[in-house]
């Protein structure tokens, strides 16, 4: 067997894996090993790398329903299959198809293998270290395999050797929480010394960069640094990966897509390019898409996503979707406010509702799902149809990270580092120099504010600030909130906190840091409503307040405020954390 893969991954990297039926062609469930004690060639390092990608898969789906599902932006349908349905009632037991930790395991332990095994030391002619990249690739997808596990199941079994026997499966290994897991990855597996290492690159693998399906080490540690609490580390490595992504110290900027309305008369026709950024799968230097799990193209292959068929209707599902946006979703859209300009009159203006949940308000939702009530079948049945673009694409690859993400982590940590004003200018008008000067420092000391300018430099040159009342045809960049609610700097609906009742300055700074983290709270389920994010933040912000209610009110109201005593009826009590995971089966499934 192992002749026999490793024919397929050489023969993949001499055409750049172009004409390989299946990303990766391998069946073992748990190690991918070689016969020598060590990796020491390209052919079993590269092997054992594609075995970790093509682990990854398994989990893909999960990874965003089980961020998706238990949260407050979907709910489920009469068509939702029971196991689905567990999760949104968190009720999973063991013999739950979704809870499968395994196969977290699984990926874990060729990691493991990976790492205790290859030969870093080994340095080719001009004395370049042979596997250093793919050995910093494998470290990053362990540290975020690691925390999708432990925010999943809140402690689980905590193993860095490879388990190579049945003996080593069966022991009990010492289970820890997500303090626990931080706490290693930041401290104690060297990931830091590894930020400026550069990954593998194998070319293109079905006409995608195989770049692209690596975790960016300065993404995985600012992730374990805000989930930690070590806000300013987390904001310094968000930002880092921004300035560097595109080489030593270049730019990334957020860039101008939105929808928009196209008129302030009917205000009826909207569009623009933000669902096509979304969808654009490229390793270009403004791509919003940063990392993805690739998938396979046809159902009939291991690991075809499921998700479409989960929130599209087609005859496949017989027309019956099993998730659809839920009130608390249409109702958070329809409460924004959009800011129109009007070209004509040169002045701004604020759209009128119209009592429809897609159009009133943020436009990402209409833009995000296609509804029709009068859909007709091929056999003249009328049904509802429904159409998530975000899962609309064939290749169902599933989106790890993007662009906007890293803006909005980096500003939920720069909030709770003690900079709420900078954090709110993320949302509204996006960042360069010249908003730091003139819209943050004055609100810092001396100090603070040369520390935010020497610390995060966003060079006017290379970020440039998009006004439609003054167009620059080289703007590229835009406040996240305008994304889907206009230009949200001249909204009277859209500002900066304030409480003049609050006359100490750091009280006053405290209560800004909460109330602009519900901004960033309510962006991000704006922003990436489906994407499997939802619960993880709001877990994140319940911990941080040492307040857990702040997670179960938002799930009490899925429904809309009108059913949340229903929906406390329905639900365990998700003020007691214990019930926020799903429960551990007693196994970590590496087997032989």
């Amino acid at each position: 067997m192992k002749r026999i893969y490793l024919m397929i991954a050489t023969i993949c990297m001499v055409l750049s894996f172009s004409s390989c039926s299946d990303f990766f062609e391998e069946d073992s469930n748990y190690i991918i090993n070689a016969d020598d004690d060590h990796l020491s060639n390209a052919t079993d390092t590269i092997y054992s790398v594609t075995g970790i990608l093509n682990k990854l898969q398994a989990i893909a789906d999960r990874t965003v329903l089980f961020g998706e599902v238990r949260g407050d932006l979907t709910d489920v349908t009469e068509a939702t299959s029971s196991d689905l349905r567990a999760l949104a009632t968190f009720t999973v037991g063991d013999d739950n198809a979704y809870n499968v930790p395994r196969d977290y395991y699984a990926i874990i332990n060729n990691c493991n293998y990976f790492i205790a095994k290859a030969d870093t030391a080994m340095r080719n002619n001009r004395n370049e270290n042979i596997f250093k990249a793919e050995y910093a690739a494998v470290k990053a997808i362990r540290a975020w395999t690691y925390l999708q596990l432990v925010t999943t199941y809140g402690k689980v079994p905590f193993v860095t050797t490879p388990i190579m026997t049945k003996e080593d499966s069966e022991r009990d290994y010492e289970p820890i929480d997500i303090k626990g897991v931080c706490r290693y990855f930041l401290n104690e597996d060297g990931l830091k010394e590894l930020v400026d290492q550069e990954y593998p690159d194998y070319g293109n693998i079905k006409g995608q960069p195989s770049k692209m399906f690596f975790i960016p080490m300065r993404l995985i540690l600012g992730d374990l640094s805000l989930w930690n609490g070590d806000y300013m580390e987390a904001a310094k490595y968000y930002y880092g990966y921004i300035t560097n992504r595109n080489g030593d110290n270049s730019s990334y900027p957020t860039g101008t897509d939105s929808f928009e309305y196209r008129d302030n008369t009917s205000w009826m026709s909207a569009g623009g390019s933000w669902v096509s950024s979304l969808l654009t799968e490229n390793a270009s230097s403004n791509a919003e898409v940063i990392t993805v799990i690739p998938m396979d193209s046809i159902p009939s292959e291991g690991h075809y996503s499921q998700l479409g068929n989960i929130l599209n209707t087609s005859s496949d599902n017989d027309y019956k979707v099993s998730l659809v946006p839920s009130k608390a979703l249409e109702n958070l859209s329809a409460e924004q406010f959009y800011c129109h300009y009007d070209t004509k009159n040169r002045k701004y203006v604020i759209a009128p509702k119209r009592q429809d949940a897609y159009w009133d308000g943020d436009l990402r939702l209409l833009a995000t799902c296609q509804r029709n009530d009068n859909s007709i079948t091929p056999d003249g049945t009328k049904y509802t149809s429904q159409y998530i673009r975000k899962y609309g694409t064939k290749n169902g690859n599933i989106h790890i990270y993007r662009r906007t993400m890293v803006y909005l982590r980096m500003a939920e940590a720069i909030n709770r580092a003690g900079y709420p004003h900078f954090a709110y200018q993320i949302l509204a008008s996006g960042i360069s120099n010249k908003i730091i000067t003139d819209s943050i420092a004055k609100y810092y000391s001396a100090e603070e504010a040369a520390m935010l300018l020497n610390t995060f430099q966003f060079p006017d040159a290379r970020y440039i600030v998009y006004r439609p009342d003054n167009l620059l045809s080289n703007s590229n960049t835009l406040g996240i909130h305008s994304r889907g609610c206009g230009f949200s700097p001249e909204n009277p609906h859209y500002k900066m906190p304030v409480n003049n009742a609050i006359t100490d300055p750091k009280a006053l700074r405290e209560w800004q840091q909460e109330k602009v983290e519900d901004m960033i709270m309510d962006e991000e389920a704006l922003e990436f409503s489906f994407e499997g994010h939802r619960f993880y933040d709001l877990m994140r912000v319940a911990l941080r307040r040492n307040d857990p209610s702040y997670l179960a009110n938002k799930v009490y109201n899925r429904k809309g405020a009108g059913n949340v005593a229903a929906m406390k009826a329905m639900l365990p009590d998700l003020t007691d954390t214990n019930n926020w995971y799903l429960k551990w089966n007693g196994q970590i499934g590496i087997g032989y």
